[in-house]
């Protein structure tokens, strides 16, 4: 009998519990009608600034750095100090120009007797592993 009576105390103090969260959600209602008038304000904010000029993207100053190529590399792209990135250029020119790029798969450049000094005496070299290897030929 005394189980039965906790029993019925605990049903009992569940009750009004549930009452008072019935209670809040009235006013948690309340809050959220004040918050869709805050997000107005917010959404003017983001416009102003877009206003706002957008800077320029600056190059970085390595890849513009002129680079000595070594003697190898000289015969592919010239004896003149050039950036990284002329370098690549170059490069690609003289493959296309010579049709050195593999007709399957043309990640893949088929070296002639200039690269193949360049490319460390490899005969085919992947167009990602190219630029590892002429890096190493410049100062």
């Amino acid at each position: 009998m005394a189980t039965a009576k906790k029993a019925a105390k605990k049903t009992a103090a569940k009750k009004p519990a549930a009452r008072k969260t019935a209670a809040k959600k009235p006013a948690a209602k309340k809050s959220a009608a004040k918050k869709p008038a805050a997000k107005k304000s917010a959404a003017k904010k983001p416009a102003a600034k877009k206003s706002a000029p957008a800077a320029k993207r600056k190059p970085n100053a390595a890849f513009m750095k002129a680079m000595q190529p070594s003697s190898q590399l000289a015969a592919v792209v010239g004896n003149a100090p050039m950036p990284r990135t002329e370098v690549t250029k170059k490069i690609w020119d003289y493959i296309k120009k010579n049709k050195l790029q593999d007709g399957v798969n043309k990640r893949l450049i088929n070296a002639d007797d200039k690269l193949r000094a360049v490319f460390g005496g490899k005969n085919k070299v992947s167009m990602f592993e190219m630029t590892k290897l002429v890096s190493n030929h410049l100062k």
